[in-house]
């Protein structure tokens, strides 16, 4: 698995045509989806294309969502895309933890080391995050499937939803995961309130964003990688605690008189491993 993933573009997997240019894109990942994109007669030829391409050991980390498990179709799914070629399994409507667990013992049964990484799309699940998310060894990440939340607490307001976000935040990190993915942005064409959302995003602690169109990646990307003013900003706080340390000091002030210790710089650390991350790709 390479660095931290910034995009995440998701592909009906019973439409070949459509899977070609999920990988063409720009994205950082690619999701097969078996769950809403897929209509009920094309189930069976959306695990089966998603096999195929699992199989095929691709050249981008992908994912694959699977049915939830009140449809009976997740044992099947994951038992069809399991192996080497997968990088992690989306549960969605994730609510309790022993499902959870079940879902970990199928791809224990398949010999996948695979992570599951939490979909989170009602009241009950964001309720249960924190259990959600240490429900199991193998548990990824957790992050919110918005428009399904939206539907089940019947909100019409962004303060609602934000309630709900800041919880998947604190009970990833609490959990000990990375910062949530962001959920899709439905509006393809507003990429105007894609960018706004995505800072605000970023602002909140989120990391990475589900994308359903491959107009929506680039602004994605860009957004979710470090500026240059935020890369030396960074490596000048790590420089600062550096001499400090050198100095037998825990802390200083930068020349702006900003306090730095060891907590300040450990954010600064992750940017400059993400600019890492960048220009070995951009090389």
């Amino acid at each position: 698995m390479p660095g931290p993933l910034r995009s995440y573009l998701y592909v009906p997997a019973h439409q070949p045509h459509r899977i070609d240019k999920a990988y063409a894109s720009c994205a950082d990942a690619v999701v097969l989806d078996l769950e809403d994109a897929v209509p009920p007669p094309a189930k069976d030829a959306a695990r089966e294309g998603a096999a195929t391409v699992v199989a095929s050991r691709p050249r981008k980390p992908t994912f694959v969502r699977v049915n939830g498990l009140a449809t009976g179709r997740t044992d099947g799914d994951i038992a069809a895309v399991a192996g080497p070629g997968l990088a992690g399994i989306r549960l969605p409507k994730a609510e309790h933890a022993e499902e959870v667990r079940r879902v970990a013992g199928w791809l224990s049964e398949a010999d996948c080391p695979a992570p599951v990484h939490l979909l989170l799309e009602s009241a009950l699940g964001v309720e249960n995050a924190f259990a959600l998310a240490r429900a199991c060894d193998i548990t990824g990440g957790i992050s919110l499937g918005e428009t399904d939340l939206a539907a089940d607490l019947g909100a019409v307001h962004e303060v609602t939803l934000d309630v709900a976000r800041a919880r998947c935040v604190i009970a990833a990190r609490a959990a000990g995961l990375p910062g949530p993915v962001q959920s899709v942005f439905t509006a393809v064409d507003d990429l105007n309130g894609l960018r706004t959302s995505c800072l605000r995003g970023k602002r909140q602690g989120f990391f990475g964003r589900s994308a359903v169109h491959p107009k929506q990646l680039d602004l994605i990307n860009d957004i979710y990688s470090p500026t240059e003013r935020e890369i030396a900003e960074a490596a000048a706080l790590v420089d600062v605690l550096g001499a400090a340390l050198e100095d037998g000091r825990g802390a200083a002030l930068t020349t702006d008189g900003r306090f730095v210790d060891a907590a300040t710089v450990r954010s600064a650390h992750q940017i400059l491993a993400l600019a890492g991350h960048s220009r070995k790709e951009i090389s």
